[in-house]
């Protein structure tokens, strides 16, 4: 029960650390090291973890379901007639079509590489780690304080809005954040906090849906106890219900509140980080 236990928490690191802008990727790779768990097996593996983004994206296409419904019926009626015109729907569907390109190239070319580099048992990985999340905390603080805030989604260009998808390549680096980094982007092309974060949102729909089934392909096809698969299902179960849960709270938290709280939040953990490494954990 020791490995259901801990799966569980990794998938509730996951769900949490996804779309609150503190980075999944680095609460994922540090996770094991600052509990002092085991560093090989079901938990270590890259692609346990890419298949807790489908439990991530349950939570997505459950909470924007009635937007994914619109949008997709927009796009398809596009197609139908071949045209845009004036339809919010229509413009919105294709520009997050074009935003998502990007940074799905960049990181079927450049995931393999990182993951070699980056995802390594050291503590020069570590210290990189908590580099990356000072920066994401200094970019999302910048981004927050001088961004005029006045746009809606509407009012996005398609310029901006491949801009914010190209961001997400960022999120290739462990500690950089992908909703952080399209929320400081949105916020950067004027947009206000609840629009930043509600694109941001919808545009990991279709990242995080080629992530999860290339990523997870293997684990799902290799061979596994019957404690491994009930540590998977409870994985994917936290992951998925705290996922949806995160959403709503930072939806609401965002119509009245900075992203302050988060920045602060990236640099005490960056500072925990290096203060471990130092102490030699």
């Amino acid at each position: 029960m020791e490995l259901v236990l801990q799966a569980a928490l990794i998938g509730l690191l996951q769900g949490l650390t996804e779309f609150i802008p503190v980075s999944s990727s680095a609460h994922l790779e540090l996770a094991p090291w600052l509990f002092g768990w085991q560093t090989d097996g079901l938990l270590s593996s890259l692609s346990f973890d890419v298949f807790l983004h489908l439990g991530t994206l349950i939570a997505l296409l459950v909470y924007f379901a009635g937007d994914w419904i619109r949008l997709l019926r927009a796009a398809a009626a596009s197609i139908v007639e071949r045209r845009i015109g004036q339809d919010h729907d229509r413009r919105l569907a294709w520009l997050l079509i074009v935003a998502t390109l990007p940074a799905a190239v960049i990181g079927f070319v450049g995931e393999d590489l990182i993951n070699k580099v980056l995802h390594a048992d050291s503590s020069a990985v570590r210290l990189a780690i908590a580099g990356f999340v000072v920066v994401g905390a200094a970019a999302l603080w910048l981004a927050d304080r001088y961004g005029s805030q006045r746009d809606r989604i509407e009012d996005l260009t398609t310029r901006k809005a491949v801009s914010i998808g190209l961001s997400q390549a960022a999120a290739l680096l462990p500690g950089i954040s992908r909703s952080g980094a399209t929320m400081s982007a949105g916020l950067l092309f004027g947009l206000t906090r609840e629009a930043a974060a509600r694109f941001s949102f919808l545009l990991a729909t279709p990242i995080t849906l080629g992530a999860g089934v290339y990523g997870s392909r293997h684990l799902l096809t290799e061979a596994h106890t019957g404690n491994e698969w009930l540590a998977i299902g409870a994985a994917f179960a936290a992951a998925t219900i705290s996922g949806a849960l995160a959403i709503g709270f930072l939806l609401r938290w965002l119509r009245t509140r900075s992203m302050t709280v988060f920045s602060v939040y990236r640099l005490a953990f960056a500072a925990l980080i290096v203060g471990l490494v130092i102490a030699g954990r």
